[in-house]
């Protein structure tokens, strides 16, 4: 998977708060593809968009592994 980190956020917001979610949240209604994951290393969460390898079909990605 190749990635863009939009932004990095801690992971220990207050309860109830998830900034990382609400950055995702606006830049998908600005038409991104932004996502949020676990960064376990750094204990922070990230918002990513999918570069252009993952626009392809899952097959086709495994194909091209050599799989």
């Amino acid at each position: 998977m190749c990635a863009r980190v939009l932004e990095r956020f801690p992971a220990g917001a207050p309860r109830g708060s998830w900034p990382a979610e609400e950055y995702a949240a606006r830049c998908r209604a600005e038409g991104g593809r932004a996502t949020v994951v676990m960064d376990l290393g750094s204990d922070a969460f990230l918002v990513v968009e999918p570069g252009p390898d993952d626009d392809r079909p899952r097959s086709a990605a495994g194909a091209s592994a050599g799989k």
